[in-house]
C-alpha cells in the first residue's frame, strides 16, 4: 500500500507543461484537453443565481455533479501519467490540477492507496477556496459546508482513478466560518451516512422526465415519417448530404435509372444500397460490380456471363452480374473506365432487357434496375472520344450529386461518433471519445478521401487508444498535416512564456549556421531534463513529453555516439518510438 504523511506539495512543472494557449483560435489546452479562463466573480455570480432560482439543495446536487464531471475528465490525464509512475505519484496529478486551474490551493496531508485491493484514504487541507469565499460574501456564515463543486471533483477525480466509487466530506470549511477547508475521502461503504451525501451525485428526477419525454418525441417523430429515416451506416446532417439524400429518396420508388456524382470515397455505393433498400425491390437482389477494379478483357464476362469453351479458361458456364441481379438492382460504380465494347452491349441490355452470354446464342431476358457512379466528367469523355453519347444520356436520366465531405464539415462529428460506436464494437473496446484537441484536428482536416478516410481513421484511433482513454490527435493521424496555429504554454515560475519562440528561433539559426549540431541540442535537451527530474527518468521523460523507453533509447543512443566518436557514422536505426535515426 503506497501512504504518503505530512507531505510538502510537489511543485508540478511537468503539469504545467501540459498547458498551452493559442492566441490565433482563442483555445486553452490542458494536454488534449479544452479549458477556460472565467471570471471567478462572473461564475460566482451565476453560482448565487442557481441558488435563487433553484434552492439551496437543488443548487448544491447541480454544482457537485459539475464538479464530478471535471474530475472524471482530470482523471484521464493522470491514467495517462500512470505509465510511468507510482500510483501515488500519479493521483496526486489531481490535487496539483485543482490548484494549477486555479480552483484552490490542495495541500496533502495524509494518503493511503491500494488500488488492488480498493482501499482509499485521503486527507487534504484547501487553501483559498473560491467557492467558499464567495458563498461566505454573498450568504454570510453558513451552517454546512458549502465548496460543493470542489467536493464533486474530489468525489469524481479519486472514484475514477480507483475504479470504485469514493466519497468525499469537508469536516471544515471557511463557509462556515473556519480558517481553511479540510476534506476526508474513503470508499463509499465506510461512511455510515454516505447516502445522505451520495443522493447529490444522482441526477434529478425533472431531468429523468424531460429525457423520457424527449425519447417520446424522438419516436414519435420517427413513426410520423418512417421514409425519413436514414440507413445505419448512412450519417449526416449539412444541407449538401441532406440534399443529395432528398433527391435519393424520391427516387425511390421509380425505376429511373440513378446515377451518382461524387469524388473517391464519398459514400456512392451506401447510396445505391440505400436507393435500392427503399425501393419496391428490397427483397431482391443488390449486386456491385466496380468497373475500374476488373480487366477490360473480363469486364463483358463478369457483366454477362459466359458459356463454357467460350475462351481458353472458360471451363464451366456461369452467369455474369446482369442474371444475379435479376429483378433486383444492380450497381455499375466506376462506370467511366467501361470499356467502348462494353459499352455498347450495357446499351443494348438497358433498351431491351436482353442479356447474350459471351460464346452463346441465346437471348435471356432480365428485369433489373441500374445504379451508376462515377468520380469522372463523363460529359468530358464524350467529348474525347471515350463514352458513348446514347449511353451517357440514357444514364444522365436523374443525377444525384454526392458533395465531398470537406464541403460538409457539419458531417465529420456525427460521422466520427458513429464510426467510433462501430468499430469499439468490432474490436471489443470501450473508449470515451475524442480529446477536444482531435476533435478540432477533425473538423481541420481537409480529408482529400472523404468518408472513407475518416471511417479508417476512426478505426486505427480506436485499435490505438487504450481502453478506458479517449482518442488522441496522434491516434489518429501518423503525422498531423493541418497547419498548427502558434501556441504557448507556462515556464517554471507559473508565468506565460511568451517569447520562447524567440529563443526558439535563435537556436534554429545556431543549428543551421553551424554553431551546434542537432546530436549537441538533443543531447543538452535531454541532459537538461534529466537534471531538472534529479535523475528521474520518468519526470524527465513527462517533461519533454514522451515516454520513458524512448527517453532510455535516446539516452543510449547518444552515449554510445560519444563512445564511439565522429570517424564512424552510426547506422540507421529505429527507436522504440517508431523514428529511424
Amino acid at each position: 500500500m503506497a501512504k504518503l504523511r505530512s507531505v510538502p506539495r510537489t511543485d508540478g512543472h511537468d503539469l504545467r507543461a501540459q498547458v498551452h494557449f493559442c492566441p490565433e483560435t482563442g483555445q486553452i489546452w490542458l494536454h488534449e484537453h479544452r479549458m477556460l479562463l472565467v471570471h471567478a466573480e462572473a461564475q460566482a455570480t451565476l453560482r448565487k443565481e442557481l441558488i435563487d432560482t433553484l434552492g439551496m439543495e437543488r443548487a448544491q446536487g447541480l454544482l457537485t455533479r459539475m464538479g464530478y464531471a471535471s474530475g472524471l475528465r482530470d482523471a484521464e490525464l493522470a491514467r495517462s501519467r500512470a505509465e510511468n509512475a507510482s500510483d501515488l505519484e500519479a493521483f496526486m496529478t489531481g490535487p496539483q490540477l485543482h490548484t494549477l486551474e486555479g480552483i484552490v490551493r490542495v495541500t496533502p496531508v495524509r494518503v493511503e492507496i491500494d488500488r488492488p485491493g480498493g482501499k482509499f484514504y485521503g486527507e487534504f487541507l484547501w487553501e483559498n477556496s473560491w467557492e467558499g469565499q464567495w458563498h461566505r460574501h454573498y450568504y454570510g456564515i453558513h451552517s454546512e459546508p458549502v465548496c460543493w463543486t470542489q467536493i464533486g471533483y474530489a468525489c469524481g477525480y479519486t472514484s475514477a482513478f480507483m475504479g470504485r466509487p469514493i466519497l468525499y466530506k469537508e469536516v471544515e470549511c471557511v463557509g462556515m466560518g473556519d480558517n481553511g477547508c479540510r476534506i476526508i475521502g474513503k470508499p463509499v461503504e465506510e461512511w455510515e451516512d454516505a447516502a445522505e451525501h451520495m443522493r447529490f451525485l444522482a441526477p434529478e428526477s425533472i431531468a429523468d422526465q424531460l429525457i423520457d419525454l424527449q425519447s417520446q418525441v424522438g419516436l414519435l417523430r420517427a413513426t410520423i415519417d418512417e421514409q425519413q429515416k436514414l440507413p445505419e451506416d448512412m450519417v449526416g446532417r449539412s444541407p449538401g448530404f441532406q440534399a443529395a439524400y432528398d433527391l435519393l429518396r424520391q427516387a425511390a420508388g421509380s425505376q429511373i435509372t440513378v446515377l451518382l456524382l461524387g469524388e473517391t470515397g464519398v459514400g456512392k455505393e451506401l447510396f445505391a444500397r440505400a436507393l435500392h433498400g427503399m425501393g419496391p425491390r428490397r427483397g431482391e437482389p443488390f449486386v456491385a460490380i466496380n468497373c475500374g477494379a476488373i480487366p477490360p478483357e473480363l469486364l463483358e464476362s463478369e457483366l454477362f456471363g459466359v458459356e463454357k469453351g467460350a475462351y481458353t479458361g472458360a471451363l464451366v458456364s456461369r452467369p455474369g452480374r446482369f442474371e444475379r441481379a435479376n429483378g433486383g438492382t444492380l450497381f455499375l460504380d466506376e462506370i467511366g473506365d467501361l470499356p467502348l465494347s462494353a459499352q455498347v452491349k450495357l446499351l443494348r441490355v438497358l433498351q431491351e432487357g436482353e442479356i447474350e452470354r459471351l460464346g452463346d446464342q441465346k437471348v435471356r431476358r432480365v428485369n433489373i434496375r441500374l445504379v451508376a457512379a462515377t468520380n469522372v466528367d463523363l460529359l468530358q469523355r464524350v467529348k474525347e472520344g471515350r463514352f458513348r453519347p446514347d449511353l451517357y444520356y440514357r444514364l444522365n436520366a436523374y443525377q444525384v450529386s454526392i458533395p465531398p465531405l470537406r464541403e460538409r464539415k457539419e458531417d465529420v462529428s456525427v460521422l466520427a461518433k458513429r464510426f467510433l460506436e462501430k468499430y469499439s464494437a468490432v474490436h471489443g473496446k470501450k473508449l470515451r471519445g475524442f480529446t477536444d484537441k482531435a476533435k478540432r484536428a477533425l473538423l481541420t482536416h481537409p480529408w482529400p478521401g472523404n468518408v472513407r478516410e475518416l471511417q479508417n481513421m476512426v478505426e486505427r484511433g480506436v485499435i490505438l487508444a487504450p481502453a478506458g482513454s479517449r482518442i488522441e490527435v496522434n491516434h489518429l493521424f501518423t503525422s498531423y498535416s493541418v497547419e498548427h496555429p502558434r501556441e504557448f504554454g507556462l515556464d517554471v515560475n507559473g508565468d506565460l512564456d511568451i517569447r520562447r519562440w524567440d529563443a526558439g528561433r535563435g537556436l534554429c539559426e545556431a543549428v543551421l549556421n553551424g554553431v551546434m549540431t542537432l546530436d549537441q541540442v538533443e543531447s543538452m535537451l535531454l541532459e537538461t531534463a534529466v537534471d531538472k527530474a534529479r535523475g528521474n527518468l520518468s519526470s524527465a521523460a513527462r517533461l519533454l513529453g514522451i515516454t520513458r523507453p524512448q527517453l532510455a533509447y535516446r539516452l543510449k543512443r547518444l552515449h554510445e555516439g560519444t563512445s564511439t566518436g565522429s570517424e564512424l557514422a552510426p547506422a540507421a536505426e529505429t527507436g522504440p518510438d517508431g523514428s529511424t535515426t
